[in-house]
């Protein structure tokens, strides 16, 4: 195993049960499973196909023959004929009547489909546990003054908890839109080699409602309403982009959410989890680097990268069909499903297990409170009698001393100047008295509050996981 190339996503990242949904092994037993539906639609409907063919395919899905199917493959080029004879090989009875009226895409679009329908299904409980444990931070610290920051730059107060619902807010946006892909997808059905259904046509000697009907009988099997209206010999692959679209959607939340807890570890002020033993650095002991959020927007930047490749083969197309699509969609479909299960288990790890350095955080607060209080020291002297644009301009200037004071290494002063300026008719006491963090969150507890309510429901249903990850 050592000896050749494995991707990352496969040997670190990624859950077991999203490796075993793309195995090799998953996808032909969905192969199987879509003849053995075609095969029972077709006897139920009329067609030359006995109960016991259909039972001997049945009872063989799960029965495959890798390395004949491997040796058929390198002796015809062409994969799903050599599933075709494989399966045929361990259901002789059945050999004949596999694959009938079908095209390959038959089983390689409609089995792409039903992969990818149950790995967004996985990721959307994924996302959500993600959600849930981000509701209980911003609910836990949905008060807690901490600076807030417009360009990077010290800006006025907002609340942990307010900031956590930023993020949260952002992975609903991804839950709401995933829904809709889960919710839009179809099957392609068996629809013939340019989509026309022209060999079901001749099978059924020119009656169109069995064609339906049988479409309609293996989209039940597999729990999906309908077939695409129309098609060419595959899917519509603009509906990969959609796949694509929303896991690029997923990477950017993490990344923005993960990004931003690298800025406050950076401050000291919030931590991802961090192990006993683990080592930040060989060579610096004393170091804890956000490894785990550094990741996330590594892989999230690949995700992003990844969903151009969908948009690419939708738009080339060649009218009803072209096999440049093949090798691309082996790649970028299953690796962004693969990767988005990656950011999304250490999404789950790092937020439920953030810690808030409170003292930290409250003495960033103190430090520049006194700039955040001079707008309410300005109304107060306003209502004493002083002039707004002159009060204004001191403040400017007295701020601007006080900041070279701090760059020069000593304590914020800023107070001290503006009580020594007569303009304002306060003493250093009463502008003291406006230094009340809490006098500048704004509504911040409340639109946790009321934002978590929203949320609610659709949290409550949340699995609560903590993935182990490779570290």
């Amino acid at each position: 195993m050592y000896d050749k190339y494995e991707s990352p996503l496969g040997s670190r990242y990624a859950s077991d049960y999203m490796l075993s949904l793309f195995s090799h092994r998953t996808r032909i037993v969905t192969w199987r499973k879509l003849w053995v539906s075609l095969a029972r639609a077709e006897m139920k409907l009329g067609l030359p196909v006995t109960a016991g063919q259909v039972k001997a395919l049945e009872d063989n899905i799960d029965n495959i023959d890798f390395d004949v199917a491997a040796a058929r493959e390198k002796e015809v080029r062409h994969d799903v004929m050599a599933h075709v004879y494989t399966y045929g090989k361990v259901a002789p009875e059945a050999a004949g009547i596999i694959h009938l009226g079908a095209t390959s895409c038959y089983v390689t679009d409609n089995a792409d489909m039903i992969i990818y329908r149950d790995a967004l299904t996985y990721l959307r409980n994924e996302l959500l546990g993600v959600m849930a444990n981000l509701a209980e931070f911003a609910g836990k610290y949905k008060a807690m003054p901490t600076l807030g920051y417009t360009h990077y730059q010290p800006a006025q107060l907002v609340t942990v908890g307010k900031r956590a619902c930023l993020w949260l807010q952002d992975f609903a946006a991804d839950l709401e839109e995933l829904d809709f892909v889960i919710g839009s997808m179809k099957l392609l059905g068996c629809r013939g080699t340019t989509g026309t259904e022209a060999s079901f046509v001749e099978l059924f000697n020119g009656d169109t409602a069995k064609i339906d009907e049988m479409n309609a009988l293996i989209c039940a099997d597999f729990g999906f309403d309908k077939c695409f209206s129309v098609s060419g010999q595959t899917y519509p692959r603009k509906f990969d982009s959609r796949i694509l679209n929303v896991l690029s959607s997923i990477a950017q939340s993490s990344y923005r959410m993960a990004n931003d807890i690298r800025l406050l570890q950076h401050d000291r002020q919030v931590e991802e989890p961090f192990e006993k033993n683990q080592i930040g650095s060989s060579a610096m002991a004393y170091k804890r680097n956000p490894m785990r959020s550094e990741r996330i927007c590594s892989l999230s930047r690949y995700l992003m990268a990844d969903a151009l490749n969908a948009p690419m083969t939708a738009g080339t197309q060649w009218l009803e069909r072209t096999l440049d699509d093949s090798a691309n969609r082996r790649i970028s479909i299953p690796e962004g499903c693969l990767c988005a299960d990656a950011v999304l288990r250490l999404a789950q790890n790092v937020t439920n297990g953030l810690v808030v350095n409170e003292k930290i955080v409250e003495r960033t607060v103190r430090e520049y409170l006194p700039f955040i209080a001079t707008e309410n020291i300005l109304m107060e002297g306003v209502k004493r009698g002083g002039n707004r644009q002159e009060l204004h301009e001191v403040i400017r200037t007295c701020s601007m001393e006080a900041t070279a004071r701090m760059k020069a290494g000593d304590s914020c002063n800023l107070l001290e100047l503006l009580a020594a300026r007569p303009e304002f008719g306060l003493t250093r006491g009463e502008m003291e008295a406006v230094l009340e963090p809490r006098l500048y969150i704004g509504r911040c507890p409340e639109q946790v509050d009321a934002y978590l309510s929203e949320l609610r429901p659709l949290l409550d249903s949340a699995e609560r996981t903590n993935p182990e990850i490779n570290v």
